[in-house]
């Protein structure tokens, strides 16, 4: 049976369309304690992965030299917002190939042809 069917979900209007490869932010709700206040990850998306309501995405960021990957589900209400920073050329559908990289060879480029629509 499909979960669809029983519960009726509607994607967040707050999360913009991106791709593999672009620069986001996502800004996400952090409960500390009593108090929830908003906290913003920004990185490179490196895997988006399923349809429907277990669909997720994953951010990879690099901070003072440690890599950090966070993943995000589609239809979380903890998630506040995705914004596209930019868009970038990745050389395969899934950039894994950043986990090996650092510095300057981690950057991706610009993907001028997208950025026009």
């Amino acid at each position: 049976m499909d979960l669809n069917l029983v519960i009726p979900t509607t994607p967040n209007p707050n999360i913009s369309e991106f791709r593999q490869g672009d620069r986001i932010t996502v800004t996400v709700k952090v409960r500390e304690g009593e108090r929830e206040r908003l906290q913003a990850f920004e990185g490179d998306v490196i895997r988006k992965r399923g349809r429907g309501l277990g669909s997720t995405f994953t951010v990879r960021r690099v901070s003072h030299g440690i890599a950090v990957e966070r993943t995000f589900p589609y239809y979380s209400p903890s998630v506040e917002s995705v914004k596209l920073v930019r868009h970038q050329k990745s050389r395969q559908a899934r950039p894994y190939y950043l986990r090996s990289l650092y510095g300057k060879a981690a950057r991706l480029k610009e993907d001028r042809r997208r950025s026009r629509r």
